[in-house]
């Protein structure tokens, strides 16, 4: 119950509510994951695909579940489905690839909010000890560290975000999405 004199929660207040964790995987196996899903004709059967790649079930079903994120397949009835997006994304060059790539990734509810929360720091930028404890704030369910390295790597492949190993400090990138 709120106190008389008490304000409702602002906008980054409810916008914790929201927020999700990422997939702890890198793009990089997302990308590799539609290559090989395109090869397949577009349509695999899940179960069919693990068994082919011979890699750890667990490992696959996270993968899948970062291109489910970021719009690029879909998983009808057990079968891993390559989306028009994911089709486009893997035919495109680089440079092209990366921009929808950073498109997406900048629509995920974590991004957003470490996004807004680097652009009220100083310097937008802050050091892993503050963005791990941000983590642990607005994901107090999740293990923080995993969820720093996917916001890392997330962020380096899509340009959001730069992290500097010597000064152990992440900083929203100067190039505009």
């Amino acid at each position: 119950m709120m106190d008389a004199n008490e304000s409702p929660p602002g906008p980054e207040r409810q916008l914790d509510m929201y927020v999700t964790p990422l997939p702890p995987t890198g793009l990089s196996k997302v990308l590799g994951l539609l290559e090989i899903l395109d090869d397949h004709g577009g349509r695999e059967d899940i179960y069919k695909l693990a068994r082919e790649l011979r890699d750890s079930f667990g490992e696959l079903i996270i993968i899948i579940k970062a291109a489910e994120i970021l719009e690029l397949v879909e998983t009808p009835g057990g079968d891993l489905v390559l989306l028009p997006l994911g089709k486009q994304v893997i035919e495109l060059p680089v440079n092209e690839k990366k921009k929808i790539i950073s498109q997406q990734v900048a629509k995920l509810p974590l991004i957003d909010h470490m996004v807004k929360f680097l652009r009220n720091r100083e310097n937008h930028e802050a050091t892993r000890a503050e963005v791990i404890e941000e983590l642990t704030r607005a994901l107090p369910t999740e293990r923080p560290k995993p969820q720093f390295d996917a916001l890392v790597n997330w962020g380096r492949y899509s340009e959001l975000m730069t992290f500097s190993r010597d000064e152990d400090m992440l900083r929203l990138s100067d190039k505009p999405l």
